[in-house]
């Protein structure tokens, strides 16, 4: 590209900047896409219900879209493309591979659009703000509960979620460093095993996983279905209750075999402050206010114990049904 391309180039893409900033001012309603990595679990229910929430108090509209299933990248890049054509004045986007959106969310950027990236983190500085939980904290979180059940030996495993997940490769990493760090005691007997991206997928997984490594006195699942899958196959090898358990997430099933001892900890975000915020902080750069780079929404190990605290039913269970009626 020669210079007079690159600078016809940069002057357009601050045109669209300016443009965007004084439709903000002069009262045009904001259009802010929503845009996770898939639609079926709770997860991201609670995300779309958030942003929703924060769409009402900001009086912008948020359109909520993105693939079914959380391997689809191909999808969530056409999302997003279309997202652009479109021209809305600012994109959130939770990415489903940390390398693979890189390229869509640049031209997003390129053509004016304000992008925040939650939940996985993305390769790269081309976008206005992370907001996520600390997902390597998370991590190392949950390997200090499960050794605390674990009383500090035994043997466990560790069932991963899916590669090139950004969230839930960080969680695996912290458990692991956390394991080696302070669980001299606790044997990991297998640690590379995938569960897939779909509940059914990590249950075939995990009856694998217990077939072989029989013998083992505690896991750990990175995510909401992960965990379900998981849960099931204890079930049905009659062991839930009898092997420790610690996973990640939190729906109504999960927190049902939690208060029934099946599962002795799950580490829980708050996905519904993760939207509220996205779209938040969406609509500040638009609007051309400061904002921070990087926002962290926490994260919280939820126990038999705790369960019924209040603080912890906040995040929990979120009232979904008024904002996503």
């Amino acid at each position: 590209m020669n210079r007079t391309s690159l600078l016809c180039l940069a002057v357009a893409c601050a045109c669209a900047a300016v443009m965007t900033v004084r439709a903000a001012e002069g009262g045009k309603k904001l259009k802010i896409a929503v845009i996770p990595k898939g639609t079926t679990h709770v997860f991201w229910r609670s995300i779309h219900a958030g942003a929703v929430k924060a769409g009402q108090e900001l009086g912008v509209e948020v359109i909520w879209q993105g693939p079914q299933k959380e391997d689809d990248r191909k999808m969530q890049i056409e999302v997003v493309q279309n997202f652009i054509s479109r021209r809305v004045d600012a994109i959130v986007l939770a990415p489903l591979d940390e390398v693979a959106l890189v390229r869509p969310v640049k031209a997003a950027v390129g053509r004016g659009l304000k992008v925040v990236v939650i939940d996985s983190d993305l390769q790269g500085e081309d976008f206005q703000s992370f907001v996520a939980t600390d997902n390597y904290q998370g991590g190392r979180l949950a390997a200090k509960r499960l050794t605390e059940v674990m009383g500090g030996k035994g043997k466990a495993i560790m069932l991963r979620y899916a590669e090139g997940s950004a969230s839930t490769m960080k969680r695996e990493q912290g458990f692991l460093d956390e394991m080696k760090e302070s669980a001299s005691g606790i044997e990991l007997v297998s640690t590379n095993q995938y569960g897939g991206v779909t509940a059914e997928s990590a249950f075939q997984a995990s009856q694998n996983l217990l077939n072989r490594f029989g013998e083992v006195d505690g896991v750990f699942c990175p995510n909401e279905s992960t965990t379900f899958g998981m849960l099931r196959a204890l079930k049905t090898a009659g062991k839930a209750g009898k092997i420790k358990f610690v996973g990640f997430d939190s729906s109504e099933p999960l927190i049902t075999g939690l208060r029934a001892g099946e599962i002795q900890g799950l580490t829980v975000q708050n996905p519904f402050l993760m939207g509220y915020t996205g779209v938040k902080t969406a609509v500040a750069a638009v609007k051309g206010e400061a904002i921070e780079k990087r926002v962290d929404t926490g994260v919280v190990m939820v126990t038999g114990e705790n369960i019924d605290k209040p603080e912890i039913q906040d995040v929990v269970s979120p009232d979904l049904e008024k904002w996503l009626k």
